[in-house]
């Protein structure tokens, strides 16, 4: 038996698919199982929840072999690594009280790192936790996901431009989550490996956000700039919606452990990268995605 977490987020959901279309026996856990599509729901047993429950995680851990680990980012959050750890602290229990055999989790490179990093230290606390376990564990490093620029199809439809707060001429490892979630689904899918494991998941570009916005000049047949924002003007217009100040910060700290080069040991190191490109995903994933056409 397989177990998911977050079976409707963006990885989860692909990582669902490809395990079904696979004829693989999965188990999710979903807070609202009506998010799923019906079809899915016919296929898959399905514990109803959080999975930062531990009645809900004893429930969907019994039997199971392999576990996808995800922690939902949750932007209201005032302590990042305590929303991080109070996820993965019950999983932990039901992980050595069940027997689950091996879990894959979402992560991010850099573990190596030596400062403070947001958002990514969290995660990096996240994986030690797990391990403590003794449990078989892979953690997919992920860099920064393509798919965050979706959350800026506006404003690159209407004003030719997006923004991040990192350097404008720092190459950003990158990544699509079909890849993530391909290689997630794979991993889930062996039961032939043991131990623990980081395994880096990044696409084969080396762009920095000036290239970036080159490449979606070229897709878009529209001029495309890249800005980047004053930092306490960005976190502003995060808390001003709803965000707060501790998880902006974290977003803010992350993006400075980005250009200090956070991600480069293990991007150097990768031998293999994902297949999907920045500019092949522009094209096949942001403009019907996000309703943008090419002039």
């Amino acid at each position: 038996m397989i177990v998911l977490t977050a079976p409707t987020g963006r990885i989860g959901r692909q990582v669902l698919d490809a395990l079904l279309d696979d004829g693989r026996k999965v188990r999710v856990i979903a807070r609202d199982p009506a998010r799923l599509a019906p079809e899915v729901r016919e296929r898959v047993g399905i514990v109803q929840g959080s999975h930062s429950d531990p009645a809900v995680l004893a429930e969907a851990f019994e039997g199971a072999d392999s576990v996808l680990w995800v922690v939902p980012p949750n932007a209201a959050a005032d302590d990042i690594e305590g929303h991080y750890l109070d996820f993965t602290r019950p999983a932990c229990e039901a992980i050595r009280a069940l027997g689950v055999r091996r879990v894959v989790g979402v992560t991010s490179l850099g573990r190596g790192y030596g400062s403070y990093a947001g958002q990514l230290s969290a995660a990096f606390a996240m994986d030690e936790m797990i391990e403590s376990t003794g449990v078989a564990y892979r953690a997919l490093a992920m860099p920064f996901f393509m798919e965050n620029l979706l959350h800026q199809a506006d404003a690159l439809r209407t004003r030719g431009v997006f923004s991040l707060p990192v350097a404008a001429d720092r190459p950003l490892a990158l990544v699509a989550t079909r890849d993530v979630a391909a290689a997630a689904a794979r991993l889930l899918a062996d039961d032939s490996w043991s131990g623990q494991e980081a395994v880096p998941v990044i696409s084969p570009d080396s762009l920095t956000p000036d290239d970036m916005a080159r490449v979606l000049s070229e897709v878009l047949e529209r001029p495309v700039r890249f800005e980047r924002p004053d930092g306490e003007a960005y976190r502003t217009t995060l808390t001003r919606y709803g965000m707060h100040e501790a998880w902006a910060q974290g977003l803010l700290d992350m993006a400075a452990a980005q250009d200090d080069g956070i991600y480069e040991p293990e991007w150097r190191a990768l031998t293999t990268p994902a297949p999907t490109g920045f500019r092949q995903w522009c094209r096949e994933v942001l403009i019907p995605a996000a309703g943008t056409t090419a002039a």
